[in-house]
């Protein structure tokens, strides 16, 4: 069995995983990580329970991405023949297509929202820099009219 995730979004983007085998013991724990594979072995019959905690960060809500694949064995009856092994292999390369696609969407929404809030900070910055500019320009203009008044005592 192998589990994949990616936290997508929310908070420093860090989530804690573990997962279980039937009897309950722990079988591979991870501590605030943002991506991880598990691959292991059941070697327990039973269900083997995997879980995604935000424990650490309560405050924000997070995205989490993740796949679970199950290879399913197929016990091999005699010969095999060659065109059945090629499906089976073809099948193999197409999920593990399917998975980097997934995991590339996840990594540009991630990179999309970052360049997106980057423009957001400097359009912001921006006005505030023109704001700033015609602020000195004004007091400039004051200040340099004041040396040209004429200042007469009565």
């Amino acid at each position: 069995m192998t589990v994949t995730y990616q936290t997508g979004g929310g908070g420093s983007l860090d989530i804690d995983f573990w997962l279980k085998d039937p009897v309950g013991g722990t079988v591979v724990k991870h501590d605030r990580q943002s991506t991880g594979s598990i691959s292991t072995t059941a070697d327990k019959d039973g269900r083997y329970v995997y879980c995604f905690s935000n424990e650490m960060s309560t405050v924000s809500d997070k995205e989490v991405s993740f796949n679970v694949h199950g290879v399913i064995y197929v016990a091999d009856e005699g010969v095999v023949a060659p065109i059945e092994r090629e499906i089976r292999n073809l099948a193999i390369g197409l999920q593990s297509v399917k998975d980097e696609q997934e995991y590339i969407v996840v990594r540009e929404r991630t990179h999309r929202n970052t360049a997106e809030s980057t423009n957001d900070r400097v359009k912001w910055w921006s006005i505030a820099q023109t704001i700033l500019l015609f602020a000195v320009c004004g007091w400039q203009i004051y200040y340099l009219q004041s040396f040209f008044e004429v200042k007469r005592v009565i």
